[in-house]
């Protein structure tokens, strides 16, 4: 007799004893003839019932015992698989498997609830329906799945469960196969994890017992799932504190405002996993927000209708002075001129401002493809990174001006040394018959220079406009050289292409000198006129024309043998700071006197 045949008589030995007990007593009392007899008949019965009943509550406790003892061994099992396995999806298909085989139905699922996409989706089954893993979707209270979760308690169908007004038809999961179905909410915390299903081909009332056992199959899983979204969410800011120390080194270096907000958004989009990443600033006193730095993940770029949301919600985050996200944008349309326009290729969208005493200077903003939540963790980590932008940004701020101001300094020595070189170039070389001349063209010359630093406030540090410079030089002519009694019209036209500021300076003062000799020779005794200025830009150079219809050179004119010291000014800058050409010549065809100054780019 093998050992396991041992066990099973050992163990059925009480009722068994009972039973022959029983069969002896009423033998005995077959022969038995005494007075009492019926009495001791009737004791006998009385005591063979007990002993029977006896006989059944033992079965049923052993039957009990067996099944305590088969969802012990079932729990143990998912313990071991949520204990040692690290990869979630892995877990949740050991416990459908296990759950199959100990509950001895056909097959089983797992729903996880996706808080973003507040849906159910199928992310686990036994061997039956891999296929379909991460296909299947619903929405709280649809099927009976659904309304397992929304409910928070377990739901069970005998048959035809095709047939219940909760269910929900997917043909890939061959419903109509299975005739009943048992859903058991994950539950943690009283929060809805998932749901975990059972179902079997033929009808099937669920017992108690396998209620239970499928109920702490789900609580062990439900465990396992919040441990494992809480390891994660433990990686997630381990990485998120991570990214801000090595942003916040990055922003607080000695970088241009340009490095510094392009740095931000890479980073930030690399290290915490963001398909789009932009910083858009305030510029002066201007109204609204400009686009500064963007970094997509696929390096596309970002499209007008993305931008122009960005847009929008950068606004109304300046406007709260606050964090904003949204899960998914398409839960919240915005209507513009009547139309709802909607990003086209994100999804979760949060803002958050960058503030210097309370004011906004601008808003960093962060996109993902899919709908995604923004936790608290992760805004508190965007919010000190813009934080730190916002502090270096204007530390940025404050480096350029202070390279501004030095470079100015510089800037106004030179010119103050150009005026005097100027100055003393009149004293030996002119000839004016009175003060007021030299003064009045001194005075020009100083309002050239003087446009250039106009047109460097206003527009750029390092270039400027020649069209501009030219434009500016034409108005002052106009107003300051040209008599009252006369009438000169004058044009500006051509390429607007511009120079650094040496340069620039340089050509403000030959623009001006050629204008004004034009005006002061060309129309000495003319009453009206036309002075054209053209610009042209070619790859390796660029030409100044200056031409008028006024008096023609005279007979044998020469730049290089006139003693005039507006042309000699011209002459020293154009071979000397411009490194060109320049000449003046009487076109008899055209009835015109041509200024020409080449120089190379």
């Amino acid at each position: 007799m093998s050992v396991k045949q041992r066990s099973a008589r050992l163990s059925a030995r009480p009722g068994h004893l009972a039973s022959v007990r029983a069969r002896r007593l009423a033998v005995a009392l077959s022969h038995y003839q005494g007075d009492d007899a019926p009495a001791v008949r009737r004791e006998v019965s009385a005591y063979a019932r007990e002993l029977r009943a006896m006989g059944q509550e033992i079965r049923k406790l052993r039957a009990e015992l067996e099944e305590n003892r088969g969802e012990a061994e079932a729990l143990r099992k998912v313990a071991e698989a949520t204990g040692l396995s690290f990869d979630l999806e892995e877990m949740l298909k050991v416990a459908a498997s296990i759950a199959v085989r100990m509950t001895g139905t056909d097959s089983c699922q797992v729903y996880l609830w996706d808080a973003a996409r507040q849906e159910l989706i199928l992310r686990a089954t036994d061997e039956s329906f891999g296929a379909v893993v991460g296909k299947i979707r619903l929405k709280l209270g649809e099927g009976i799945t659904g309304w397992a979760a929304r409910e928070r308690r377990s739901v069970a169908v005998s048959q035809r469960a095709w047939e219940d007004p909760r269910f929900r038809f997917f043909a890939e999961m061959q419903e109509g196969e299975y005739e009943s179905i048992l859903s058991v909410p994950l539950l943690a915390r009283g929060d809805v994890l998932g749901v975990i299903n059972v179902r079997t081909r033929q009808t099937h009332e669920y017992t108690l017992g396998q209620i239970r056992l499928l109920s702490g199959i789900a609580n062990q899983v439900a465990g396992a799932v919040e441990r494992s979204r809480t390891y994660r969410q433990l990686e997630r800011t381990t990485e998120h504190l991570h990214t801000l120390s090595e942003v916040s080194q990055a922003v607080t270096s000695n970088l241009y405002m340009e490095e510094l907000v392009q740095l931000l958004v890479s980073m930030t989009a690399q290290t915490m996993n963001y398909s789009l990443c932009t910083v858009l600033l305030k510029e002066g006193n201007l109204e609204g927000l400009t686009l500064k730095a963007s970094w997509t993940a696929d390096g596309a770029g970002v499209g007008s209708a993305d931008l122009a949301f960005v847009e929008r919600h950068a606004a109304r985050v300046t406007s709260e002075r606050n964090a904003i996200a949204v899960p998914d944008v398409k839960m919240l349309p915005v209507e513009v001129s009547g139309e709802t326009r909607l990003p086209k290729r994100f999804r979760g969208m949060a803002g958050v401002p960058l503030l210097i005493g309370g004011e906004p200077i601008g808003v960093l903003t962060c996109c993902t493809e899919l709908p995604h939540v923004f936790s608290a963790a992760e805004l508190t980590v965007l919010q000190a990174l813009a934080t730190q932008a916002a502090l270096a940004i204007e530390h940025a701020k404050l480096m350029v001006r202070s390279a501004v101001v030095q470079e100015m300094h510089h800037r106004v020595g030179n010119n103050l040394q150009q005026i005097v070189s100027l100055i003393r170039l009149e004293l030996r070389f002119s000839k004016y018959s009175t003060v007021d001349g030299a003064l009045n063209d001194t005075l020009s010359r100083i309002m050239a220079i003087s446009s250039v630093h106009e047109l460097l406030r206003r527009d750029d540090l390092d270039s400027v406009s020649t069209k501009k410079v030219a434009e500016s030089i034409v108005h002052a002519t106009q107003q300051s050289v040209v008599p009252p009694d006369r009438t000169i019209e004058m044009r500006v036209d051509g390429d607007d292409f511009v120079l650094p500021f040496e340069k620039a300076t340089s050509m403000a003062l030959v623009l001006n000198e050629l204008v004004q000799n034009a005006v002061e020779h060309g129309f000495k005794v003319l009453d009206r006129g036309r002075i054209n200025i053209r610009l042209t830009e070619m790859p390796t150079e660029y030409t100044v024309v200056v031409d008028n219809d006024g008096e023609p050179l005279p007979e044998g004119f020469t730049t290089q043998a006139s003693e005039n010291l507006g042309l000699r000014i011209v002459e020293t800058l154009v071979r000397g700071d411009l490194n060109g050409t320049f000449s003046l010549e009487s076109d008899a065809d055209a009835g015109r006197i041509v200024a020409t100054v080449t120089a190379p780019r």
